[in-house]
């Protein structure tokens, strides 16, 4: 399905990711995968896990550092020449602004989760374009908290309503080049950044009961529709939020 495609993964912390979920997906369909890491700590972890799959490439990326972002794009047109496809899983926010009210989110911590989750799609979609030069796909997560009130989701949700309106408008931009740009909006994971926010494990077991599936989704099913929306079978997907939560978005009380 992705024989001879190129494509570079944003956001694996380990095993347990939804970015390496959809990595796993990618890389079992034939794709050559190019993987980045935020710091030290992460490097040796995603290094082992990019050692399973052939040919692939660990480059260093702090969104916050355009320095390390335009490294990491020159890594990839040096490695490989150019890039098919192109998932950014990353997130964050201050712990202290996922928990409690959202009223009392400071300055800082609103500038940094909205820098990060939000604005870091726009800064690595500009610079991801003109290596697609035979068109691409784009896929970012987001999360029900854009659209509703989550609990302890806070500054966060913002974020992701920030990011599902920045995939619209990226979207139109980026059409007239063949590219497209979607969203995926999982339903709650048991993965390392899901556990800063408050009371994960409360939410998990009422989506659990709540959802039409009556479970959680899995990351590997995040991944499988990560592939979906990059592979050639989504070509006439874009500008759009798919929901992957076993159906708990379209339940009411």
């Amino acid at each position: 399905m992705l024989e001879n495609k190129i494509g570079m993964i944003f956001g694996v912390a380990n095993q347990r990711s939804i970015a390496w979920a959809c990595a796993a997906a990618c890389g079992a369909r034939g794709a050559k995968l190019a993987f980045t890491f935020q710091g030290e700590r992460l490097q040796e972890k995603v290094e082992k896990l990019a050692g399973e799959l052939n040919d692939s490439l660990v480059v260093p990326c702090d969104v916050t550092n355009q320095a390390e972002v335009d490294a990491a794009f020159e890594a990839v047109k040096n490695k490989y020449g150019r890039l098919d496809f192109l998932v950014h899983s990353i997130a964050f926010a201050p712990r202290e602004a996922l928990e409690g009210e959202f009223v009392t989110t400071t300055r800082e911590a609103f500038r940094t989760a909205l820098e990060i989750s939000a604005f870091s799609l726009t800064q690595v979609a500009l610079a991801a374009s003109p290596l697609m030069t035979e068109g691409g796909s784009i896929v970012t997560m987001s999360y029900y908290g854009a659209e509703k009130v989550i609990s302890n989701y806070n500054v966060m949700g913002v974020a992701k309503s920030a990011l599902e309106s920045s995939v619209r408008y990226l979207a139109a931009d980026l059409g007239k080049q063949n590219i497209r740009v979607n969203a995926i909006s999982a339903g709650p994971i048991n993965t390392l950044s899901a556990r800063g926010v408050k009371n994960m494990g409360s939410l998990l077991n009422y989506v659990g009961e709540k959802s039409p599936l009556k479970r959680n989704v899995t990351a590997t099913e995040v991944g499988n529709t990560a592939l979906f929306l990059v592979s050639d079978l989504a070509s006439g997907i874009t500008g759009e939020t798919i929901y992957v939560d076993c159906g708990y978005n379209i339940m009411g009380i």
